[in-house]
């Protein structure tokens, strides 16, 4: 399947090479070219081979011939009456005839670019932005099977503007132009997705997890920019759009198939992938097929090992604390057995050209088993110098192994009938759709043993320990050595202390009808491209979240009848562990014997209602839009969307006394209000090629399920009451666009963009210590003068993102020889953002990276392609915290403990080569740097609270095409 040059067709050409059968002669040059959605023969389309200066035209059948052309390479020329001449590279062998077949497809004004998802390549991507009324970027499948991407996130980092949240050496969360996960949106095939997991990393509970996604069931990946009036408002950053792959418009039938296996050597586990998407195009007679029916089945399983250490500091600097003093330190030893599944169907029945309906149904997820083995030391917190080291401490310690258990479900799924109708003077479309996004742990086992073997060391003739370590040297490997005290690796002398269990269920729910209806507009004589569009839309969502735990006091069984296998030493060696805890064995004594485990029903009963929420949310719209092109090279879209919200938060207030459950009670909240969000886009074409925009919009993000929850949970042992705050506003942005586009051939692209958002009512957390002279209603438990820490959430009036986006990909097929395979794919973006974290303390807003970075290199020549790709992210803020430390005199530090995420660099590789049009072969290399996730407290890169890491990922095998 060979591409023409899409980029260079004006007024919405889109070109894309289909196999078709022509009478070949040799040395010449022959081919086909038809229309995209009617399969048509274009009549009289000139032809030229420019070197050869020969011309022809297309028959009544769309054929082209020209005979006896002398070998070499030549520049092609395909001009369709009324259309810009399209140009592409050719080369002509001895005694072969070349074939170059062209569909090509008008943009009108009731019918729009019909993006071919399944076999889109760069230059009908590239295509589908030059001729969107808005700003958007689009990676297709052909872009995302390049690099060894396992999941959806992965894939759409490489865009532009895009940063990626990740997590288990997977991408997870995605932000947009330096705005975290929560406040963006993601759709599949036009239909919002809803998260499969509560915990997100602003809290906000509304961002989609990307890693339950296979790359697999991707047909394109759209991120948009600026809202256009027809689109969900809720999209402060911008909209992920996932399509699905979809039946190619020049064949009948087809079967594309990937069998695939790897290796993570971080343990040396394996990788199975396998792949087949597969489409049908059937009818009562060959020149009559108006149904389609088209699946794909996505498999990916591996066995992901992860390195992890993580550290908590004293920070008591104002009471004579050393700085950096541990307070504990976690070496944590990871084993993860993940399955990841997409599959989906799409049933078509299209009677005609202006007809059709169709029924979806997807699922993505996994299904993930975790294994964590801990040693942790738990430090007094009252070091001294180390006399040896002058960089080291020595302290007390005491230590504890862990193990967690637990089998987690994520699955998102989609299920949407619609269709579409073109009556001519007016067209609709519409749809019914259901989406839910859904989490469940089936079993989450924990065992903790304590050491309790006596020290003669200590007078008390306790397990305790005294420890040298140093954290300075090399923050990144901190090393300790025992002065006194058991080897904290020898499970002799542990005993379990705590044995407990839970399960999980979270479920997000949403139905979404819409209709759209649009009309071609006269009220301009000099237009020549003006429609107005309206509709409306109903998006009904439920959601719930429990949890039953049960927790345990065990019998003392001693570790070391509970492990197994010999010392594991990990972390690129430096750390020895001792042996695994055996998880099975453990559980097996407790069903043998549960009633030697005393179950703390009065905990457990009180985190069950700690975790409950029940939320219904409405939103009902309406809107209207008007695109037309009052001159040649001006097109204009305007409009407006109203958006209702009606929407219901259910929650708790709890209340404990000396961490016992005194009461609880049900508060529910109602929330209704009203908004318009206009939207206003220019876009002007200096040339074909050479296009400008610029575009107002507004869009919403509304505050996240537990930050607007009417619970309330006062905990009277460590003095904090925790609430939402249901008074919470939605953000609001006002955003203004402009970029400067120039589209080079074969997919190319030189741009510039610059965008700026001003926030109204950013959402931030919120903690006020107050004292409590006259506790009455639910602060009745706080004795009189307690201090209590108020921790809730509140509106900030302003806040910005700003920045700027660049990109540049080519092609460099003016080079000599194999160097005309070479190519360069890059983009940066550059976020400036500012908002108050603390009294006085600004900094950019959360999750939000200064920079974002990918610089990819491609080679392309005789069946081989080879691709590296690096993407780079800055620092960014994760998470508030409270002052580092309290001074002696009393006062809080003016340093924070905020959780920084250290900046990353990960470099990937793929290879492909393709024998022929059927049969490929393929090799990636993932994580070639080895990159670490490192979070710090503070933005000192020598206060490492967490670094974990994965190694490299192998993946090879073949691709059928049939």
């Amino acid at each position: 399947m060979s591409l023409a040059r899409a980029c260079r067709m004006a007024l919405g050409l889109v070109v894309l090479a289909i196999p078709t059968v022509v009478l070949a002669s040799p040395s010449g040059v022959n081919g086909h070219v038809e229309v995209v959605n009617t399969h048509a023969p274009v009549t009289g389309a000139r032809i030229e081979l420019r070197e050869a200066q020969r011309v022809t035209t297309t028959n009544a059948n769309g054929d082209f011939s020209l005979d006896n052309v002398p070998a070499g390479s030549y520049t092609l020329v395909i001009k369709a009456p009324g259309q810009r001449a399209l140009e592409r590279r050719i080369t002509v062998q001895e005694n072969m005839p070349a074939v170059e077949n062209v569909v090509m497809g008008d943009v009108t004004t009731l019918g729009e670019v019909d993006v071919l998802a399944a076999a889109t390549s760069d230059e009908l991507a590239r295509a589908q932005q030059q001729q969107a009324p808005n700003m958007i970027f689009v990676q297709p499948a052909a872009a995302i099977e390049r690099l060894p991407d396992v999941n959806a996130g992965e894939a759409v980092r490489r865009l532009p503007g895009v940063s990626l949240e990740s997590d288990t050496g997977e991408g997870r969360f995605v932000n947009i132009r330096g705005l975290d996960a929560d406040l963006n949106s993601t759709t599949f095939d036009g239909v919002r997705m809803m998260p499969s997991n509560v915990a997100t990393p602003a809290g906000g509970g509304r961002a989609v997890a990307f890693d339950s996604i296979p790359a697999g069931l991707v047909g394109s990946l759209t991120v948009t920019n600026t809202n256009m009036p027809d689109q969900d408002a809720e999209a402060l950053g911008g909209t992920i759009e996932i399509t699905s792959k979809q039946m190619p418009k020049d064949k009948d039938q087809f079967i594309d198939l990937q069998l695939g296996t790897g290796l993570e050597n971080l343990r040396d586990t394996p990788i199975r992938n396998y792949e087949m998407t597969g489409g049908l195009r059937f009818g009562p007679n060959a020149n009559y097929k108006p149904f389609t029916v088209l699946g794909t089945v996505n498999y990916y399983e591996d066995h992901r090992a992860i390195d992890d250490v993580e550290a908590g500091y004293v920070d008591q600097q104002g009471a004579g604390v050393p700085d950096k003093a541990f307070a504990a330190l976690d070496q944590r030893y990871y084993n993860y057995h993940r399955t990841r599944h997409g599959y989906g169907v799409e049933f078509d029945f299209q009677p005609d050209d202006d007809n059709k309906w169709f029924a979806r149904y997807f699922d993505a997820g996994y299904t993930e088993r975790k294994s964590r083995d801990n040693l942790i030391f738990n430090f007094a917190g009252a070091p001294v110098a180390d006399p040896n080291n002058p960089n080291g401490l020595i302290d007390d310690a005491t230590y504890q192994r862990a193990n967690q258990h637990e089998k987690e479900m994520i699955d998102s799924r989609v299920a949407m009938i619609g269709g579409q109708n073109d009556f001519h003077s007016w067209r609709t479309d519409y749809h019914l759709a259901m989406s839910i996004g859904s989490y469940n742990m089936p079993y989450n086992y924990n065992s903790n043993f304590v050491n309790g073997s006596p020290n003669p060391g200590n007078p008390d003739g306790s397990g305790q320990a005294i420890v040298a370590y140093d954290n300075i040297t090399r923050p990144n490997y901190p090393s300790y050595s025992i002065v006194q005290g058991q080897n904290p690796a020898n499970p002799s002398g542990y005993t379990l202390s705590d044995f407990s269990n839970g399960t999980e269920h979270d479920h997000d729910q949403e139905y979404n009808l819409g209709d759209n209806v649009t009309v071609p507009a006269h009220w301009f004589s000099t237009s020549t491209d003006e429609f107005l569009k309206f509709g409306v839309n109903a998006r009904l969502r439920s959601r719930h979240n429990s949890q039953d735990n049960f927790d345990y006091n065990p019998p003392a069984y001693a570790l070391s009848d509970l492990v197994q296998g010999g010392p594991i030493t990990y972390y690129d060696n430096h750390y020895d562990i001792g042996p695994l805890i055996n998880p099975e064995q453990i559980i097996g004594l407790f069903n043998n014997n549960p009633s030697a485990f005393v179950e703390n029903t009065a905990n457990d009963y009180l985190a069950d209602l700690q975790s409950y929420g029940r939320d219904r949310e409405n939103i009902f719209a309406g809107y209207a839009e008007y695109q037309f092109q009052p001159v040649d090279k001006l097109s204009i879209l305007g409009g407006v969307r109203y958006e209702a919200t009606r929407a219901r938060y259910e929650g708790l207030n709890i209340v404990t006394s000396n961490g016992n459950l005194v009461s609880f009670s049900p508060n529910i909240i109602q929330r209704n209000y009203g908004n318009v969000f206009p939207s206003f886009q220019v876009k002007y074409s200096f040339q074909p090629d050479m296009i400008g925009r610029v575009v107002y919009s507004k869009t919403i993000a509304r505050p996240g399920f537990q930050q607007v929850t009417p619970s309330t949970q006062v905990d009277d042992v460590n003095d904090v009451v925790s609430q939402g705050n249901p008074s919470l506003k939605p953000t609001y942005s006002d955003n203004i666009d402009a970029s400067f586009e120039y589209y080079l051939p074969e997919g190319g692209l030189a741009y510039a963009g610059f965008f700026d958002k001003e926030l109204t009512n950013y959402i931030v957390p919120l903690a006020s210590i107050q004292t409590i002279n006259n506790p009455v209603g639910i602060l009745d438990v706080f004795a009189p003068g307690t201090l209590v820490t108020f921790s809730s959430y509140e509106n900030i009036s302003s806040a910005f993102a700003r920045g700027l986006q660049l990109a540049y990909v080519d092609r460099f097929r003016w080079l000599p020889g194999a160097l005309s395979g070479l190519g360069i794919n890059t983009n940066f973006t550059y976020v400036d953002s500012r908002i108050q974290i603390h009294p006085g303390v600004y900094s950019m807003l959360p999750s939000t990276s200064r920079d974002t970075a990918n610089v990819g290199f491609t080679y392309e020549y005789r069946g081989l392609r080879l691709d590296l790709g690096a993407y780079y992210e800055s620092k960014n803020i994760f998470a508030l915290g409270g002052p580092l430390y309290t001074n002696a005199d009393g006062t809080p530090s003016s340093i924070y403990a905020d959780q920084y995420s250290s900046a990353r660099t990960s470099l990937d590789f793929g290879a492909n080569y393709a024998f022929n049009d059927t049969f490929s072969v393929y090799f990636g290399a993932k994580n070639l740097t080895n990159t670490k996730l490192r979070f710090t407290e503070t933005s000192n890169n020598g206060r490492p609270i967490q670094r974990e890491f994965y190694d490299q990922t192998f993946t090879a095998g073949v691709r059928i095409h049939l």
